[in-house]
């Protein structure tokens, strides 16, 4: 007879279970789902990234951070252990200045993905390491001008999206999304869309201090972060409706 699942099998990342499973990757995306919400929505002309801010009253926001630059054209949103987060982020902003150097070009958003995916799964198959539990939401502009957006996972998979969720809030946030995003939604609409499906996992009233936003425009193609005026503005066009 089997033991319990998860009995001994979810003592080592290379052992699978009878049933097929690999319980410390599983365990890895349950640190992704016990995470603060981050969320991404893409039309033609932008990504935007909208990210839960919870901090303690002493708190600074250093150390804390869910929202990552890689160049200017790409940047991502992430839910789960930070410092995972951190050096995953690091070695994607390595592989950007890389080729730029050896290729003289961009990084793609694609190529980004697959970077990070690459490593991420190479730690869900070596004795002696874990998973990283960190997913991102990876977005940006492409050279060729196309919008990009992607979701990965710990075990090393990613999937495109036109609009997406991670972290603890992220069932509620899909499910509004799902009824709420079009691809012909404006970018003033699109950054009061994140706003709006935010407002589904914070009980209360949303202030200017309890989110962040960056974006990313085609036309631009710089990140772009928002600073406490420039959320308390997008509040007060979402109030005015």
């Amino acid at each position: 007879m089997f033991s319990q699942a998860g009995m001994g099998y979810d003592r080592a990342i290379t052992i699978f279970s009878p049933d097929g499973r690999l319980f410390q990757v599983e365990y890895a995306i349950e640190a992704v789902r016990r995470g603060t919400t981050a969320i991404a929505v893409k039309n033609d002309d932008a990504v935007v990234f909208c990210v839960e801010k919870r901090q303690l009253a002493l708190q600074e926001n250093i150390g804390s951070e869910k929202l990552f630059k890689i160049d200017d054209h790409v940047g991502v949103a992430i839910a789960g252990l930070t410092a995972d987060a951190r050096t995953l982020v690091e070695q994607a902003r390595v592989h950007a200045q890389v080729n730029i150097l050896s290729y003289n070009e961009k990084v793609t958003v694609l190529e980004t993905t697959r970077d990070l995916c690459d490593q991420m799964q190479l730690y869900t198959q070596n004795a002696g390491v874990r998973p990283f539990g960190v997913s991102f939401l990876i977005g940006g502009i492409d050279p060729d001008d196309g919008t990009k957006l992607f979701l990965t996972d710990p075990s090393g998979a990613f999937w495109g999206y036109h609009a997406c969720a991670i972290g603890s809030g992220s069932p509620a946030v899909r499910e509004f999304l799902s009824k709420e995003y079009k691809p012909s939604l404006s970018f003033e609409e699109l950054k009061l869309l994140t706003i709006r499906s935010l407002k589904e996992v914070i009980e209360g009233e949303i202030k200017e201090d309890m989110f962040e936003i960056a974006i990313i425009e085609k036309k631009e193609k710089k990140w772009t972060f928002f600073s406490l005026e420039d959320n308390k503005k997008l509040l007060d066009k979402l109030n005015e409706k």
